[in-house]
């Protein structure tokens, strides 16, 4: 084994930097993909928060909806 490093780069680096390369760009673009779909979440939060503080602010006597719980069922089998 020599120590010295081939000056022509073999086909598999070429393709494996390429594959890296690739890899990369894609990751930049996918978590840009991200970031824009938080930012629209966000967006549509701020949206929805100042329509409910809206219709709040015209009702301030009606009292807050009450949620029901699901009933739980049974973890018992029943047999008939």
């Amino acid at each position: 084994m020599s120590g010295k490093k081939d000056s022509v780069p073999s086909p598999e680096s070429i393709a494996r930097a390429n594959r890296r390369r690739l890899a990369s760009e894609e990751g930049v673009r996918a978590m840009a993909d991200v970031a824009q779909s938080a930012t629209n979440v966000r967006k549509n939060m701020e949206r929805l928060r100042a329509l409910r503080e809206a219709r709040d602010a015209l009702e301030p006597d009606a009292p807050a909806p009450v949620v029901k719980k699901a009933a739980r069922k049974s973890s018992r089998s029943r047999t008939i």
